[in-house]
């Protein structure tokens, strides 16, 4: 027992867990999808899966070995990108491929571990501890700063990464904040949606949030929250109904995204028919179109 779960008991540390893990999935989710970090997120979310198992088998905590993993794997990519002169997507592929085979493999050579192994793929937020949900909130505050702080950068090497140097930046700069950034997050993620699922929880509010705003700090402001009322909705589901938690936040945030590309959709549709019925309404007579 812990400070936190003496308080509030242990859902209410799994949906303050929720509430960040969440909050934080929305806003990196923004940089991941607008500067296309999607397959390398999806990469680093897979290939950590051995981490968890290695830490277990060693007697440490799962989120030590898995931002240790974490690490490596990045470092691996960066490699490969850089010195082998690798496409990215390619380097990803290989380090997606590549842990989770060595995951597999692991769970296969060890049958007695202590955590079932789907709380790894898909993580278990009711069993989470404290030092996670005090990594997810310290991590929420850092990437909040970074966002604030670096806004101007962020805009700029997003949508004009040519430009961005050009103007005498250091791409690899910014571009290394993002990527730590990314890697901390996925870590964050995994004890409350595991290594499959992860990936949903990044893309999907930010996604919502894109059909929502029209411009990079709207869906920075939105998506958080979009983020934060998907872990609140899927534990809340998990409370109520048999079903695991992690699934049930992912599906949330796939039923927001839904919902708001259907209110983009229909706010499209209404403005339509208004343009279409202003231009048939007959001018006054008398009136003129020339001034």
């Amino acid at each position: 027992m812990n400070v936190l779960t003496d308080a509030i008991g242990f859902f209410g540390q799994a949906l303050v867990e929720a509430v960040l893990v969440g909050a934080l999935a929305g806003l990196v989710g923004v940089l991941v999808v607008l500067r296309k970090r999607t397959f390398f997120a999806t990469a680093l979310t897979h290939a950590t899966f051995p981490g968890g198992i290695i830490a277990v088998l060693l007697g440490w905590n799962v989120l030590i070995g898995n931002a240790i993993f974490a690490v490596v794997l990045t470092l691996v990519m960066l490699a490969l990108t850089t010195w082998c002169r690798q496409r990215a997507a390619v380097a990803s592929g290989v380090v997606l491929t590549g842990g989770f085979a060595l995951g597999t493999v692991l769970t296969g050579l060890n049958p007695s571990l202590p955590i079932r192994v789907q709380t790894f793929l898909t993580g278990s937020i009711l069993s989470v501890a404290l030092p996670d949900v005090q990594f997810a909130g310290i991590l929420l505050v850092i990437s909040i700063l970074a966002v604030v702080l670096l806004r101007r950068q962020l805009l700029f090497s997003t949508f004009d990464p040519a430009g961005y140097e050009a103007a005498g930046f250091r791409g690899w700069r910014i571009d290394a904040v993002v990527l730590v950034l990314i890697t901390a997050t996925v870590v964050a993620l995994m004890p409350a949606v595991g290594a499959i699922l992860a990936i949903a929880l990044l893309a999907a509010p930010a996604l919502a949030a894109a059909q929502l705003t029209v411009s990079m700090r709207g869906m920075l402001f939105v998506a958080p929250i979009l983020g934060a009322a998907s872990g609140v909705i899927g534990l809340l589901i998990s409370a109520r109904w048999p079903v695991p938690a992690g699934p049930a936040i992912v599906l949330s945030a796939t039923g927001i995204l839904l919902v708001s590309w259907a209110v983009r959709r229909a706010l499209g549709l209404v403005r339509q028919s208004g343009l279409r019925r202003l231009q048939r309404t007959p001018l006054p007579e008398g009136a003129s179109t020339n001034h």
